[in-house]
């Protein structure tokens, strides 16, 4: 067998190369190769309710899989046929299993369901009926459906129909002519908060359209704040122990406040009175410490060369003066 060092390095590199490939390719592909080889089905609904491809399937709040298509299927009575991967082979439905589009987040993000029940096993790619399947109520779309509404009555006209009903009941029973009367006053009321209304709704609409764009960061910060309490409660027992440890330093220190009150008091008394002195000569320990300056620093200079003192004394002897000739 050739040494690995006398193969051709070109060679080598190439396949060390297309490894690395296909190691990126296959980590790109794993829901691919997750749907290689997990099993499909499908289940039918009346109203897609905002369920798109890729959102999660789950059982028992646990994700098992991920929807792989929404399409609309043809026929006298069109149904929305929803088809999905279960990845989990340890996830068994059975022939009476139901499916449920429910809400995940505040922001109106779905995911599909799934109620195990029932005998036998659910048949690979096999359908769950329109029967045992049901779709939440979208309180987005409804909250913009009422203002798209709002907009489009004419609450003048509105409130006039109301008023001729009951000029047209007023020789009717007491309870229908009281009962039509409610209704008149509640349309002249609506009719008089009608901008107030529109404008609420109008803003409402507005909020859970910013909402909507900020769906990513929205659950990055939900899903950080469950990382923070994950974290606050794996170390319940440390900040259980610290808060217990703190309490416990606070007894100790009132206790031994508390039995050397007599000798600490004293020393405060003291400790007070000499604060008091040092205020009143303030402007002498502010003069004083300016002077020693100077002394200081010459001192730090005659002591600078070690344990000897560097010094020098004038006058001492006389200066040498050359005498001339003749004097």
């Amino acid at each position: 067998m050739t040494p690995f060092r006398e193969r051709n390095p070109v060679l080598v590199g190439a396949l060390g190369l297309a490894l690395i490939l296909a190691a990126l390719l296959g980590a790109f592909q794993l829901d691919r190769l997750a749907a290689l080889t997990g099993r499909t089905y499908q289940a039918a609904f009346h109203d897609a309710s905002g369920l798109a491809t890729g959102n999660e399937v789950r059982v028992a709040g646990v994700r098992v899989g991920a929807v792989t298509g929404v399409e609309l299927a043809p026929g006298a009575q069109p149904y929305v046929r929803v088809r999905f991967r279960v990845d989990d082979d340890g996830v068994r439905l059975g022939r009476d299993t139901g499916a449920t589009i429910r809400i995940k987040t505040v922001l109106g993000q779905k995911y599909l369901a799934l109620s195990p029940a029932g005998p036998g096993k659910l048949a690979e790619d096999g359908q769950i009926p329109l029967a045992r399947t049901a779709a939440p109520f979208d309180v987005v779309q409804a909250v913009t459906g009422l203002a798209d509404t709002l907009d489009k009555v004419d609450t003048d006209q509105l409130a006039q129909a109301f008023d001729t009903l009951s000029q047209t009941f007023a020789d009717t029973p007491a309870s229908v002519t009281t009962s039509l009367t409610g209704l008149s006053r509640l349309s002249r009321t609506v009719a008089s908060r009608d901008a107030e209304l529109r404008t609420l709704l109008a803003r409402a609409r507005d909020v859970t359209g910013v909402l909507a764009e900020r769906d990513a960061e929205f659950r990055k910060l939900v899903a950080d704040g469950e990382q923070l309490l994950a974290e606050v409660s794996r170390r319940r027992d440390a900040i259980h122990r610290l808060l217990v440890g703190t309490s416990d330093l606070s007894v100790q220190l009132s206790g031994l406040v508390a039995d050397n009150r007599a000798q600490l008091e004293p020393a405060l008394r003291k400790l007070r009175e000499v604060v008091a002195i040092l205020q009143r000569n303030r402007d002498d320990l502010e003069q004083t410490i300016r002077r020693m300056g100077p002394f200081l620093t010459a001192f730090a200079n005659v002591v600078g060369n070690g344990r000897w003192f560097d010094s020098y004394v004038d006058g001492l002897l006389q200066p040498y003066l050359p005498t001339t000739g003749g004097r």
